[in-house]
């Protein structure tokens, strides 16, 4: 199962064990079962603090638990392989059965140790998903720190049936005690807010307590990272404050135009900006929502940012890079059968729409992209473009037209998703030259029409956006508002691509540090009303 090289990796990483860890597996007769056997005897051949039996009783098959020698209590069960992008879960889970600590705030994880409740979770994931090991790992670590709360992690290739029955048709797909949890990317301090009541208040206590900013950069992208490494490395005290580190970065795959870098994956570039703004002193507070904006009253003041939990910072200077996210529709159908057949991330959801009929909404490069991947595992793939010609780039569109199990639709306009007993089961699609409607039946829809920026939460703060809804700012990043400024996808800046957003964040941080410079604070005392 595993190779020269991992085997290699996974012996340097193993040397971290402090405490015997147990494998116990549960398998049947089939091919999977077997490679599961395969796999646990290579791990256990590793290391003589690993020891792997084969007399487990779970009826899923072939499934595992991983559990501490010295603390059976605490276990985590992977039902499937857990190769591909979960191969790291697996290790993690190794490590952490075997006492190496984990690499997460302790305030943290004294919270999951004092949760007062039986929590039994059951997870499903596809092995293309670069959403899933985030859930998988939080989970993992949730288990294998409480003996009330246990983790089964089911990879849906090898259970296709329960997926089905229980309407998972999008992942990760998160299962508390028998019912519907979260669908969708979660981190453990998410999980942790939605059972634990005071977490937010708690929170949000902590984040209020902070001492106000010279630098407060709201969205952690590549613009709000690139702002943040430059105003740190001029020495000022800079934030960031982002609902999800990374933005649209974990939604994105291959990334082959990034200047300098022929190839790279959008979760594994999050992971590298955050590993690099970890190099200075700059205060990142993930999953911190924006909800309003609080100009200061005068320049040289404090502007002041108001969060979800009910936490409120202050800087000198705001940068704005709440970047964008997928449009939808709008549609009859769509919300309604979201994630039961209309999908928005073709890598994490394509494979369960294996040899099945899907549509593509969007012939830009996105939509093409998409439509380029899904072919390779669906059944057919139509591509539905409002306008009269594609957009994407032409290389794109030629390797599309080249692929004999795709359709293209120009001047198609999408007008309902239908369905029946809880899933899509198709679309109705209207001709916008001659006006004819078709209902082509499918079995999913990927909706990929571009983005919508993330300013709702600014109406009403004074800030200008467009009719579009961007933050408008001119050559240096500076908005209407002295002392905020703007980068990113948020703002009228054309060409919504990563290397802009970085060159835009970074611009953006250079003129922040030029008005910081050249501005005499305040007096916070004189911001109160």
């Amino acid at each position: 199962m595993l190779d020269d090289t991992m085997k290699a990796q996974l012996k340097t990483y193993l040397a971290n064990l402090r405490e015997p860890v147990e494998l116990v597996a549960s398998l049947g007769d089939g091919e999977k079962s077997r490679q599961t056997r395969e796999l646990l005897e290579e791990i256990a051949a590793l290391h003589d603090m690993v020891s792997a039996t084969f007399d487990g009783t779970d009826d899923r098959t072939p499934s595992f638990v991983i559990r501490r020698a010295s603390d059976a209590e605490k276990w985590v069960r992977f039902a499937g392989l857990p190769m591909g992008h979960e191969f790291t879960s697996l290790v993690l889970a190794l490590l952490w059965a075997g006492g190496h600590p984990p690499k997460v705030d302790a305030d943290l994880i004294e919270q999951v140790r004092a949760l007062d409740g039986d929590f039994h979770f059951e997870m499903y994931f596809s092995l293309s998903c670069h959403n899933c090991p985030d859930v998988v790992q939080a989970l993992t670590l949730m288990a294998l720190e409480n003996p009330r709360i246990t983790a089964t992690l089911i990879e849906g290739g090898t259970f296709q049936d329960e997926f089905d029955a229980r309407g998972v048709m999008a992942v990760p797909a998160t299962f508390l005690n028998g019912q519907p949890f979260y669908n969708g990317k979660m981190e453990l301090a998410e999980i942790l807010s939605r059972l634990d009541t005071n977490a937010d208040a708690r929170a949000a206590e902590k984040l209020s307590a902070r001492d106000p900013f010279e630098v407060l950069v709201v969205g952690g992208g590549p613009a709000g990272a690139a702002t943040a490494i430059y105003t740190a490395r001029k020495g000022f005290r800079t934030g960031i404050a982002a609902e999800r580190f990374g933005g649209q970065l974990h939604d994105t795959l291959g990334i082959e135009n990034l200047p300098g870098t022929p190839y790279t994956e959008g979760p594994k570039l999050a992971g590298e900006l955050e590993r690099h703004v970890g190099e200075y002193d700059i205060d990142l507070m993930n999953l911190a929502r924006a909800v309003e904006l609080i100009p200061a009253k005068r320049e040289g003041g404090l502007h002041e940012v108001r969060l979800a939990n009910g936490a409120s910072l202050k800087s000198r200077s705001l940068i704005l890079a709440t970047g964008a996210r997928w449009r939808n529709l709008g549609v009859p159908g769509e919300a309604e059968y979201r994630n039961k057949g209309v999908a928005y991330c073709p890598h994490c959801d394509g494979p369960l729409f294996k040899g099945k009929r899907i549509a593509v909404i969007g012939g830009g490069n996105s939509g093409v992209e998409a439509a380029i991947d899904l072919a390779k595992i669906v059944g057919h793939v139509t591509l539905i473009e409002y306008d009269a010609k594609l957009r994407a780039d032409e290389v794109l569109q030629a390797k599309l037209r080249s692929l004999p199990n795709v359709e293209i639709v120009t001047s198609g306009q999408t007008t309902e998703i239908t369905g029946s007993k809880g899933r899509m089961n198709g679309l109705v699609l209207k001709d916008r030259n001659s006006g004819a409607e078709r209902r082509i039946a499918l079995d999913g829809v990927f909706v990929q029409i571009g983005l919508v920026p993330n300013t709702e939460w600014l109406q009403g703060s004074g800030l200008e956006l467009s009719a579009h809804g961007e933050i408008v700012t001119d050559g240096e990043g500076r908005t209407n508002l002295p002392g905020i400024f703007g980068a990113g996808d948020v703002t009228t800046v054309p060409y919504k691509q990563i290397v802009v957003a970085m060159g835009e964040g970074s611009k953006a941080g250079l003129s922040a540090f030029d008005y910081l410079i050249r501005t005499q604070p305040t007096e916070d005392v004189a911001e109160a009303a």
